[in-house]
């Protein structure tokens, strides 16, 4: 993790993002890119110098108080080993971020949420989901600053040893950076109901076809799958729980949801996402 995206609108939960972005960077000796955009209204056309004048005043404005703010932050929480870079945009906060993903090579996003619910959930959604939906790299979100270490990672799992290669070679690498301990966990619903005994030998055949270590295999069972995943990490003091992510949009996404997405929102802990384009998982 040499390039960690921090979105910081200076709210508590973005520099609860910063601070454990500042940590992971001093153990991998990476860059922490603290991203404020800011999202105009759109101006329109105008020849009227004095009115341009003033957008361009108010511009100017905005960013010399945005990076009043970054060396506020950056002053109190600064990290020995991890090198800070601040950065100031104007746009819409999504298309910014996405683009600045793809020129500073970002490896993750870190960033703080409030979580969301009821019809702001179903039909608005916060950068956040959407960063969780769309994302080309892993993003990890947190609501609260969380200290370390991380020892236990949860990761529900399908058991598709297909359509999860990718997202289960980069959470084994995620493992390997925290030195942690996996729980693989299938949640057993009514709606998906399988023995234990077959359960359990398709989860020793998807650790041993990728080699996994340091890890604990468990069947848990709910009504509900996004609680069951809940209600399993809170019982194993899960520190973070790892999951995909769709990446459905538009009718698609209002008709099926999205699991990962809904345990963004609910969990109090951490979740580290990471989007399967295509692919047809429940998550």
């Amino acid at each position: 993790m040499k390039n960690i995206l921090v979105p910081c609108d200076f709210s508590k939960p973005a520099i609860n993002a910063f601070r454990f972005a500042l940590d992971i960077a001093a153990q991998s000796a990476g860059t922490v890119h603290l991203v404020n955009v800011v999202e105009l209204p759109v101006l329109h056309d105008t020849v009227l110098m004095p009115v341009l004048n003033f957008e361009q005043t108010l511009l100017n404005d905005l960013r010399a108080h945005a990076e009043k703010s970054f060396e506020k932050i950056t002053s109190k929480y600064s990290n020995e080993g991890a090198k800070v870079v601040t950065n100031v945009s104007f746009g819409p906060v999504y298309g910014k971020i996405l683009d600045y993903i793809a020129d500073k090579n970002i490896d993750v996003v870190v960033m703080g949420s409030h979580g969301s619910s009821g019809l702001r959930e179903l039909f608005i959604g916060s950068n956040a989901e959407r960063l969780v939906r769309n994302s080309p790299v892993p993003v990890l979100v947190l609501k609260d600053y969380f200290k370390g270490p991380v020892k236990n990672i949860v990761f529900p799992n399908n058991l598709d040893t297909d359509s999860q290669e990718e997202l289960t070679l980069k959470v084994k690498a995620l493992q390997d950076f925290f030195k942690a301990h996996l729980h693989i966990v299938w949640i057993n619903t009514p709606l998906n109901f399988t023995s234990d005994t077959i359960t359990l030998k398709r989860m020793e055949a998807f650790a041993k076809r990728f080699m996994l270590k340091n890890y604990t295999l468990s069947i848990f069972n709910h009504t509900d799958t996004e609680e069951g995943i809940l209600e399993f990490s809170k019982k194993i003091q899960g520190d973070l729980i790892a999951m995909a992510t769709h990446g459905r949009t538009g009718i698609a996404h209002l008709v099926n949801g999205s699991l990962a997405e809904d345990v963004v929102n609910h969990t109090k802990g951490m979740v580290w996402t990471y989007t399967l384009k295509n692919e047809l998982v429940e998550a």
